[in-house]
């Protein structure tokens, strides 16, 4: 059965699923570090390219091939190489795509460690890089150079929740000679397809929506053509930073239920960035899906829906920031995102403190700016969580 022509939920269910002698219904887990050959002419085939097959866990293996097969149809791609962290897949792409010389643009409030990446070890071997607002497209023009070869953008970014136009960007960097990445991970293939938009390359920390259950780390990088998706695996292989079977089983396991799983916690997070909005205490809210948003017009045309990440600031600052956190009861304290329970964070002491000051300013990153990835549970009961913990904030405030 050719999956690529099916409806997007039943490529979740179906696609990328082999063959088992067995008629195993899910794709069993292949629990094996290497492979058997059944002659030496076959194991030379295999090892020159000459046939198909498996050999070794880090090159391949049919369970991890099995969600790779899913996502990179999910995104309209080629092909798809599944690591074994979502920074796994930042840093094969890095290292695949860039070397001595070359230049790099990327969003401004772009995930710390994808910066810090660049910065502190990327920089050591000649690979320049510039951080711009790139929902102004002005600045992403402004900020190429001839020696440009990436221009790398998330859209939403992780944590203002800025948007940038994929389909504007990927002329600019292509007028360039330069290639687009864009990290697809706050939206999931589910609300947006950049390779459509004419990006070249995306990828996903799958450690949150794809998986969704906050059990497993990992990532995945889809290119959109066999060129672009043989130079990241060669990488990949090399580099060793492959996804385990067993994390790519719970993986596929979670991704079948991604578009029920989007859908309600957009359907929340609706509510409670509108319900921030309108509260004496909360100073701004920034969701592309209040019309508010400076880029929400461009994000109804390129994402099939809003999603369920929110960041917002109380009047009170830091202080009433520390006091929300300390006080949730329902959602966790945590980093991460994308799962079925609401999680609550500080990026500027948490994922961006490697940021300088300066530069988290500058890319929208304030010190009392919350990030909320609303959850799958009772809208009501998240509000009435948030609505006590902002209470307890604006207390010291009203006394």
């Amino acid at each position: 059965m050719d999956t690529r022509t099916l409806g997007f939920n039943t490529k979740l269910v179906h696609a990328g699923i082999p063959h088992d002698a067995y008629g195993a219904v899910v794709t069993p887990i292949y629990q094996t570090s290497t492979f058997a050959f059944d002659d030496a002419r076959q194991g030379a085939d295999r090892f020159s390219g000459a046939a198909g097959g498996y050999i070794y866990t880090r090159i391949g293996n049919p369970t991890t091939a099995a969600l790779e097969e899913n996502v990179a149809q999910l995104e309209n791609g080629f092909g798809a190489t599944a690591m074994a962290s979502g920074m796994g897949a930042v840093s094969t792409v890095y290292l695949a795509l860039l070397g001595a010389g070359d230049h790099m643009v990327s969003t401004d409030s772009v995930y710390g460690p994808s910066r810090g990446l660049m910065e502190k070890h990327m920089s050591r071997f000649g690979v320049a890089s510039t951080y711009v607002d790139t929902s102004d497209l002005e600045n992403l023009r402004n900020a190429m150079r001839p020696e440009t070869r990436l221009v790398y953008v998330e859209s939403p970014s992780n944590p203002a929740m800025a948007v940038t136009d994929i389909r504007a960007a990927a002329d600019i960097a292509h007028a360039a000679g330069a290639l687009l990445v864009v990290d697809n991970t706050f939206a999931s293939p589910h609300l947006q397809k950049p390779l459509d938009l004419g990006a070249d390359v995306v990828l996903h920390s799958v450690t949150k929506f794809i998986n969704g259950h906050a059990d497993v780390v990992g990532g995945i990088v889809v290119a959109k053509t066999e060129a672009l998706h043989k130079r990241i695996r060669a990488m990949l292989v090399n580099l060793g930073a492959n996804m385990d079977p067993h994390q790519a089983y719970l993986v596929s396991r979670g991704l079948k239920t991604l578009a029920l799983r989007v859908e309600r916690a957009q359907e929340n997070a609706r509510a409670v960035a509108a319900w921030l909005s309108e509260h004496p205490a909360v100073a701004w809210v920034s969701y592309v899906g209040l019309p508010s948003h400076p880029q929400h017009a461009l994000a109804r045309r390129q994402m099939s829906g809003p999603g369920s990440m929110i960041a917002f600031e109380l009047k009170g600052g830091v202080e009433a920031g520390r006091v929300v956190m300390d006080s949730v009861r329902l959602a966790g304290l945590a980093v991460s995102l994308g799962g079925v329970e609401t999680l609550i964070s500080h990026p500027a002491s948490m994922t961006h403190a490697g940021m300088a000051r300066e530069d988290r300013l500058k890319a929208g990153i304030t010190d009392g700016l919350v990030r909320l990835s609303v959850g799958i549970e009772d809208a009501a009961d998240i509000l009435a969580d948030l609505g006590q913990a902002l209470a307890r904030a604006a207390g010291p405030q009203a006394g």
